[in-house]
């Protein structure tokens, strides 16, 4: 029932070429006060409408580009050197070793979780 939620998972669908073979689970169940039939049927339709609406919002947010370009950005120490070979899981502890001990210790850089979540509520 969450459209913002619903986005990120059909953006991943989107990303992965789609859902071949397979569908998405709907588990519908009563909760709550909600406990008749027609609460189950509301909930099937809400869930539908909302992976519906995740969908048309995931396409405009992969077209746009706009979270695609900011997080290759943030990440884009692990696309060369140390931080390809760590991704790629290749490089040793001693090898990480020696780079923070040539190099110093990390800066801490923000994450930029409420710019990006910002960002996707434009789109939901």
């Amino acid at each position: 029932m969450d459209v913002k939620n619903c986005t990120m998972v059909m953006k991943t669908v989107l990303e992965m070429g789609g859902l071949a073979p397979g569908g998405l689970n709907f588990d519908c169940k009563v909760r709550r006060e909600s406990t008749d039939l027609e609460d189950m049927f509301i909930s099937h339709v809400g869930a539908m409408d909302a992976f519906a609406r995740g969908l048309k919002s995931a396409a405009k947010v992969l077209q746009e580009g706009v979270l695609t370009r900011l997080v290759k950005e943030r990440y884009l120490s692990f696309s060369s050197g140390i931080g390809a070979r760590i991704a790629k899981g290749t490089a040793t502890m001693e090898e990480c070793e020696d780079y923070i001990m040539q190099k110093g210790e990390p800066k801490a850089a923000s994450g930029k979780q409420e710019k990006f979540e910002t960002i996707l509520n434009h789109y939901v």
